[in-house]
């Protein structure tokens, strides 16, 4: 039989798979962190009709004459160009600006992603739309555990943020300098205990011959303290104590008609509820509690590899690590070589129409000429058949 028949089926098979790969990356042009695949062809084995002669005295070299076998596919290879960016405005939708997988758990299988449309489950846990479970660094209390286990990254409902005891407070402002000598003036504040117990510290400010003096109360004792005062500014760095809250006064003055003294800071609080969360761009898990405290839960992380190509599509948007992809190394989102993340935006689909039609075109026709070999082929075949006539 000619070689030109099988020539031409390679052709077909061949230019069939570039379809195939064409009209796969078409179907997906609306998935989220879906990338695109192209074909790459080469020659088969090439017989040999003449081999090679070497040139000598007398008679110059000669080339091989080779005939070829057919076309077959050489590989399948994915473009992990960046895609466009959908915003979203949903807290839990994360896209990866730069290099980096998203580590996912589906049972024991870990199975990396770049699409972001995550969402939490009824046990608090971040996961995909197929039900994967987002990996990331733990956080025991509020300080997330860099290069530990990977695990889940989970929204603790019922967590509360615990309450802390008040050690310092800070008052700023003006004090009078025109108030006569026994005007006083009262301010107070919310102090706790490690408890979270509230209770009122009230601070009295009375006007003496030589300055202020300053008194502290919270309903179980009390401390004072004097403040001096030269052009409208302290002589020296008052404070006072009073059961275990030390009262910074340094940052009174003593200027003419200004009655602007107020407490204006103190780092205790009670403990609070999970009201919300937020997401930055470093993968960390922030969670929002009634009491003010903004704690740190968990961090997502992101895996790369040396050679990415080398993955292995499994399907709902996921890949499989292989050993030409090499080992998976993982780190926190904006480290070097790792991308950071968006919060509210999904990454979309990086594939271009306009190539995908040519390559369809390029592909139909391709089919066509192979198909043209066969008809071709068998026209020969009839020809020397009909010879026995």
């Amino acid at each position: 039989m000619l070689r030109s028949l099988y020539s031409g089926i390679s052709g077909l098979r061949s230019h069939q798979t570039m379809l195939d790969v064409t009209g796969n990356n078409i179907a997906n042009v609306n998935t989220a962190g879906f990338k695109s695949s192209t074909t790459q062809f080469q020659d088969t084995l090439s017989q040999i009709t003449q081999g090679a002669g070497g040139p000598q005295t007398g008679i110059g070299g000669t080339n091989p004459a080779q005939i070829g076998l057919g076309v077959q596919v050489a590989g399948i290879s994915t473009n992990f160009a960046q895609g466009s960016a959908q915003a979203t405005g949903k807290a839990t939708d994360l896209m990866i600006s730069g290099d980096g997988f998203f580590v996912t758990r589906l049972g024991n299988d870990t199975v990396y992603t770049r699409s972001g449309a995550f969402d939490f489950d009824a046990d608090g846990r971040l996961v995909s739309s197929d039900g994967k479970i987002v990996q990331g660094y733990s956080a025991t209390n509020g300080v997330i555990n860099d290069g530990g286990a990977l695990g889940d990254i989970t929204l603790p409902l019922n967590a509360a943020a615990p309450a802390t005891a008040t050690s310092s407070a800070t008052v700023g402002g003006n004090l009078p300098s025109e108030s006569a000598v026994g005007d006083k003036i009262v301010r107070d504040t919310k102090v706790f205990d490690a408890n979270g117990l509230e209770r009122t510290l009230t601070l009295t400010f009375t006007r003496t011959t030589a300055g202020w003096d300053a008194s502290a109360t919270d309903g179980n004792g009390g401390a004072t303290a004097s403040m001096a005062f030269a052009d409208g500014k302290q002589t020296g760095a008052a404070s006072l104590r009073l059961n275990g809250v030390t009262v910074d006064l340094s940052g009174i003055t003593g200027f003419a008609a200004l009655n602007t003294t107020s407490i204006t800071e103190q780092n205790g609080r009670a403990a609070g509820t999970l009201q919300g969360f937020s997401l930055s761009k470093d993968g960390t898990l922030m969670g929002q509690f009634s009491n003010g405290s903004t704690v740190g839960l968990g961090r997502v992380v992101l895996a790369t590899f040396t050679n990415p190509g080398g993955l292995e599509k499994e399907g709902n948007s996921g890949y499989r690590a292989t050993a030409n992809s090499g080992a998976a190394t993982v780190g926190a989102p904006g480290s070097p070589g790792v991308g950071s993340l968006a919060s509210g935006s999904l990454e979309m689909s990086n594939v271009d129409l306009s190539q995908e039609f040519t390559n369809l075109i390029v592909a139909q026709r391709g089919f066509q000429a192979n198909a043209r070999i066969i008809t071709t082929s068998d026209e020969v075949l009839q020809e020397l058949t009909n010879l026995k006539r």
